[in-house]
């Protein structure tokens, strides 16, 4: 768990917000007692998990991709090519939605604006530093060329919610 107490607080914060703004359809799947709280989606969302990313071309026809994603800091962070049409669709449509999902016991459903960590010209995000080193320690320090093979990104979510029926079922070894 990377979260600060500031990012639990607010992560929170956006799960409530997302539930109680969401359709009585939807609550009445994901209820109170069927979802997670902050603290407990961080310790469930540790390492690498795959996510299915859906980006828009530009005729607005939906695409849907698999990639790594990261839970860091209460957001999902991932990467792919930097010739990836993925890659081309975020550039010119930042607008983004991602689903994790373990079965029946895990749905972690988020939207919002990727935002490039390492850009190809300019300046990198501040917390690029931080999330190469982490990178490189979970990849390896040579899995790529971070420099000009790959782009990553964060997830700047406005809607995040959590479908877990039996939190014990995700900690139990």
């Amino acid at each position: 768990m990377r979260e600060t107490p500031e990012e639990l607080i607010a992560l929170q914060a956006l799960l409530d917000a997302s539930l109680t703004g969401s359709t009585s359809h939807l609550r009445s799947i994901i209820a109170t007692d069927r979802t997670l709280t902050a603290e407990q989606l961080t310790t469930v969302l540790t390492g690498m998990h795959i996510l299915s990313l859906s980006t828009v071309t530009a005729k607005g026809e939906p695409r849907i991709s698999g990639v790594d994603g990261h839970f860091l800091h209460g957001r999902w962070y991932f990467g792919t090519a930097r010739n990836a049409a993925k890659a081309r669709h975020l550039a010119a449509r930042p607008a983004a939605s991602v689903a994790h999902m373990r079965g029946e016991e895990l749905g972690v459903f988020t939207h919002g604006a990727a935002e490039i960590l390492n850009p190809e010209r300019g300046e990198p995000d501040t917390e690029w530093p931080e999330l190469l080193a982490y990178f490189k320690d979970f990849y390896g320090d040579d899995a790529f060329d971070w420099d000009n093979d790959v782009v990553f990104y964060r997830l700047r979510p406005h809607w995040m919610t959590v479908y877990a029926p039996d939190f014990t079922k995700l900690t139990a070894k």
